[in-house]
């Protein structure tokens, strides 16, 4: 009797089994000529090696198919088993505004009339500094559209970057070392890959150097190549780390620069390198713009309302 192992890595097999081992089953109900263990993160049939390489091809494009979409169900399945080609099982969107499958299969995808504006732009242009007051979703959508081209293989790794100004804190009073002391800055950077990749496959490619999370003064010395490039907070970078940043980008990269220039967290007469940058390269080809406002928030409702209540005042001033 023939044995295949096959070992899952970068996926939950918690998720993939299904509950109770429930994917499993349905498995061995299309594979009866095969003795189907599901253990650990290993998979481990017994049979003719013929039916063992067509076990082998299924159970490869149902791990594809998850990693895709990270959702696996009863329909999918027997989809899976039943065709000859992707496109025979593979269920094709209406439009190309999903822009990922998040845990769970959640479609993510743009909310607001700017946001496909942002998407679009993206597209067409290498560099795009994406700009507007908090919760319209520059972070959220840029990290989507990071995340869509890695799945794509249209980069190679994610480099997702802010300026270490903390608004009213420092750094240097928080306990633990330098990765315990930035996390929780990074934290919205980390909610977001949270909500598009597992946390099993996350945790591997911060391991391995394919999702990278770093401060700004880390990018200097570095020629970024085929690599998504996020610069967070860009308000609070300075004349020279905007200068230092921007010629960072090597070939086929992806540069995308998001801020708010009302949250500026500088100290005073200290020019912000995104109005700066904003200025110079506004008739660059090759970059796009795209500003954002109180229409785009989608955050609890009371948002729009406390970011105009402000607006009122400061305008006063």
């Amino acid at each position: 009797m023939n044995e295949l192992i096959i070992e899952l890595s970068e996926i939950s097999p918690r998720d993939f089994f299904g509950q109770q081992n429930a994917n499993i089953d349905l498995l061995k109900k299309h594979f009866p000529k095969l003795k189907i263990v599901a253990r650990g993160n290993k998979v481990k049939a017994y049979g003719d090696e013929e039916v063992l390489e067509e076990f082998d091809k299924r159970l490869a494009m149902l791990i594809e198919h998850f990693a895709k979409y990270n959702t696996l169900d009863e329909n999918v399945i027997e989809r899976v088993l039943m065709s000859n080609s992707k496109a025979d099982y593979e269920t094709p969107t209406s439009s190309n505004d999903v822009l990922v499958h998040g845990v769970s299969g959640r479609k993510i995808k743009p909310q607001t009339a700017n946001q496909r504006k942002l998407v679009q732009l993206m597209y067409k242009n290498d560099m795009l500094f994406a700009v507007g007051p908090a919760g319209t979703g520059k972070t959220y959508t840029g990290v989507a559209l990071a995340v869509k081209a890695l799945k794509e293989k249209q980069v190679k790794k994610i480099i997702l970057t802010r300026p270490a100004v903390e608004a009213g804190e420092k750094l240097g009073f928080l306990p633990g070392d330098l990765k315990e002391k930035l996390d929780p800055y990074m934290q919205p950077i980390y909610d977001a890959l949270r909500d598009m990749i597992p946390a099993e496959r996350l945790e591997a490619f911060i391991e391995k150097g394919v999702i990278q999370i770093a401060p700004l003064a880390f990018m200097r010395g570095r020629t970024l190549d085929n690599a998504f490039v996020i610069l967070d907070e860009a308000q609070n970078t300075t004349h020279a780390q905007m200068k230092m940043f921007l010629t960072r980008m090597g070939k086929s990269a992806k540069f995308m620069i998001t801020g708010d220039p009302g949250q500026i967290d500088l100290p005073r007469h200290t020019l912000s390198g995104l109005k700066e940058a904003l200025l110079i390269l506004k008739n660059v080809e090759g970059v796009g713009i795209i500003h954002l406002d109180d229409k785009d928030v989608i955050r609890h409702k009371l948002v729009k309302k406390v970011i105009s209540a402000y607006k009122a005042i400061e305008n006063r001033d």
